[in-house]
């Protein structure tokens, strides 16, 4: 196949390139600026992701479409923001594969993607999901939870806190659950679909094997880098609900309110995927045992 994929220099992206290239396919992918690819089988597009009409011809003789763009915190000034990435991104999407002729769809959402969200990147997540369900296209949308692997952001950075703090601070009691998947699952997930044609129409809720409290992950992380013990500093979640909206627009500070909301609320499934895809997803310690050290 011939695969167009958007958000394919992302964490996620990288991955799912590895594995569809491994699988035999060839990849057009969109970029913000103009690239030369090194990689047999890659050709690099430069586009605006938001206006279909500076990718559109690049579609044309595309086997399937694999939307991966996506953000975990918004900058306003900057033009980073859910609208505009989530939402507006999907629909210049949408309509330039309905141009195009190309049928196969693939949807990046997030487990917690739900009418009634609290959280605004769950909320046009959800928006982004019924512009894809409403396009008449051969869809299939995927809500992975907490992505690990190499190269990740909040694992690694757990990490960090880790190896260099006496301490790390948790918001609130810690107990709120977790089920994190590997990268390498949730790609193995994209390409398997595009060879399923039973998965068309369907949103897959993906999930790792281990369930876990946020002061277990800390735990986890710790054995893994030879801690004994982490030792836990509690922060009131009333306080934090103070604090966070004071400094979540300075790229510096770790945490938004939106993603204060994400967290506490918990991130887990069932794991009826398996079922369909096929296999059983690594299990969250032996993987990060292989990149944190």
């Amino acid at each position: 196949m011939k695969i167009f994929a958007s958000g394919s220099t992302g964490f996620v992206g990288g991955h799912l390139c590895a594995e569809l290239l491994g699988r035999g396919h060839q990849l057009r992918l969109l970029t913000h600026q103009r690239q030369t690819s090194y990689v047999a089988g890659v050709e690099m597009i430069a586009g605006d992701v938001t206006r279909s009409e500076s990718y559109v011809e690049a579609l044309r003789g595309c086997d399937a479409v694999v939307n991966l763009v996506g953000i975990i915190r918004e900058f306003p000034g900057r033009g980073i923001t859910f609208d505009r990435l989530h939402v507006e991104a999907a629909r210049a999407m949408v309509a330039a594969v309905r141009q195009s002729g190309v049928k196969r769809y693939l949807q990046m959402s997030a487990l917690g993607a739900r009418p009634g969200a609290i959280s605004r990147y769950h909320q046009t997540k959800f928006q982004s999901e019924e512009l894809v369900r409403a396009s008449g296209l051969d869809f299939t949308i995927f809500r992975p939870s907490l992505i690990f692997g190499q190269g990740d952001a909040f694992v690694n950075m757990l990490a960090g806190y880790i190896r260099s703090y006496p301490a790390v601070p948790v918001i609130g009691d810690g107990r709120y659950q977790l089920q994190p998947i590997s990268v390498d699952d949730v790609a193995r997930c994209f390409a398997v679909a595009l060879e399923m044609p039973e998965t068309i129409g369907h949103t897959f809720e993906l999930c790792g094997p281990d369930r876990f409290s946020y002061n277990e992950l800390l735990d986890v992380i710790g054995r893994v880098l030879g801690k004994a013990r982490v030792l836990k500093v509690p922060n009131p979640l009333g306080l934090m609900k103070l604090v966070v909206p004071l400094f979540q627009r300075f790229s510096f500070f770790p945490l938004t309110m939106d993603q204060l909301t994400m967290l506490t609320e918990g991130n887990v499934c069932g794991g009826e995927w398996r079922k369909t895809f096929g296999f059983e997803p690594e299990g969250f310690e032996a993987a990060i045992r292989r990149y944190l050290h």
